[in-house]
């Protein structure tokens, strides 16, 4: 499942973000958004574009330096931000 979840982030282009329901989704696993987490969090430093997934409605819900660390990448990928959400209708991922 892990596997799965890790090539679907790994598939989200730059200046792109998908929220960790739809990431589970197209991972085949609906509903799974918690695992996604966990599996974001079991990746360590994998080179995983961790940065690009986000909450439902474009929140960044990580916490403090996190939180900082994540809007600065995706601002630095170009990704649009409306206040503290990501403007999802120009940097939603839709998956193909």
């Amino acid at each position: 499942m892990f596997e799965k979840i890790c090539k679907t982030v790994a598939r989200i282009p730059r200046g792109k973000v998908a929220t960790y329901g739809q990431v589970a989704k197209a991972s085949g696993f609906p509903g799974a958004a918690r695992q996604v987490v966990w599996a974001l969090n079991g990746a360590g430093s994998s080179g995983l574009p961790w940065h690009r997934v986000v909450g439902a409605g474009g929140n960044i819900l990580l916490r403090d330096h996190h939180a900082m660390e994540q809007r600065m990448r995706l601002e630095m990928e170009g990704v649009k931000f409306n206040g503290s959400r990501i403007d999802m209708t120009a940097s939603g991922w839709k998956k193909k």
